[in-house]
Order: C-alpha cells, then sequence, then structure tokens
C-alpha cells in the first residue's frame, strides 16, 4: 500500500481472490511493437443489467493530451487568475506540451477539471515537467513526481516544490515566463 508514494508497505493475503491498482506512472510504456503475445478473439456477450450505452462524448483538441504529453508545463495560485494562463499556454505551444494546473486554481474556476495534475486529478510521468507559480503541495506532487525533469519556477525560495525539483529558478514567474517563451520560441 502506499499514500501518494510515502507510506510503503507489504501485505500478504490468503484470500482466493485479491484486487490490486496500479498507479499509472509505475512503470516505462511497454514497446508499441515486438513482444511476442497471442492474439484470440473473444466472443461477444449480451449486457447484463439494467444500465445501457447511450454514447460517447469525446471533446476535440489540438492540444496534447496531458497524460501522455513528453512534456508538461503546470500552474499554480501564483498566475492570480484565468487570464494568467494564457502565458503557459504560449509557453506550451511551441514545445508541443500539454498544461496543467493544481487543484487550487481548478477550484478556484482558472482551469476546467480534466487539467488537474494531482492525487486527486491526473497523475503524469513526463520527460520534463515545469511548474510554475505553484507552492508544490503534497497533494499535488503525487501527480507529478515520477517526471523525468522537474523544473520549477517561483517568487517564493522556500516554496516545498523546489525540494522536488531538478532545477529550480527564484524569480516573478511574469518575467521569466515571457523570457523563457522568447528563447523556447527562438
Amino acid at each position: 500500500n502506499t499514500y501518494a508514494g510515502n507510506a510503503v508497505s507489504t501485505v500478504k493475503s490468503s484470500d482466493a481472490v485479491k484486487f490490486l491498482t496500479v498507479r499509472p506512472t509505475s512503470f516505462e510504456r511497454a514497446a508499441k511493437e515486438g513482444g511476442n503475445g497471442s492474439v484470440s478473439d473473444a466472443k461477444d456477450s449480451a449486457p447484463k443489467g439494467s444500465s445501457k450505452w447511450v454514447k460517447d462524448e469525446v471533446q476535440k483538441t489540438d492540444k496534447p493530451e496531458l497524460t501522455a504529453a513528453p512534456i508538461v508545463v503546470s500552474g499554480g495560485r501564483g498566475l492570480k487568475n484565468k487570464e494568467n494562463f494564457k502565458l503557459l499556454d504560449d509557453l506550451a505551444a511551441p514545445m508541443k506540451a500539454a498544461v496543467g494546473a493544481t487543484r487550487a486554481v481548478v477550484d478556484a474556476g482558472y482551469c476546467p477539471n480534466d487539467m488537474q495534475v494531482g492525487q486527486t486529478g491526473k497523475v503524469v510521468a513526463p520527460n520534463l515537467y515545469i511548474a510554475v507559480g505553484l507552492s508544490g503541495a503534497i497533494q499535488h506532487v503525487a501527480g507529478m513526481k515520477d517526471s523525468k525533469v522537474i523544473v520549477a519556477i517561483n517568487n517564493d525560495a522556500d516554496a516545498p516544490i523546489f525540494q522536488v525539483a531538478d532545477y529550480g529558478l527564484v524569480a516573478d514567474l511574469f518575467d521569466a515566463v515571457p523570457k523563457l517563451t522568447e528563447k523556447v520560441k527562438a
């Protein structure tokens, strides 16, 4: 059992049936080709129960999927309002990065729920995670701690995000992010 990766225990069970959950980023992705698994047809079975499938509604977007993107740029309360998330969109676009958010900014209405990274949001493990204006609360870190490289930009040198970051910049995000965006576009 683990709780946000902080408590680990070994459990033995003599029950005949066991139910396990595995954190989505616990393992490297499987190769898309190769391997020696077999493929076989399965029999169709009539649905059981009283529920029925009505329809699929998938939101179309040209932005990368948050859980599959190799680069994620996430923002927190330091952005101050919904309009300032455009700074992250501008930084993410030339890198073809996904944009994420903390629960606090989702709850404040700055972003839709599907952008939330963390224990109660999506779990991501990109090659590069850029944390902008977020404190690094343990609930958020639980959703991004498996990122290969973590970069933090925050004006508070004591913010907990710097404890998990590989690289940190103590700066005003409203100065640093536009400058970084210009460098990325060049």
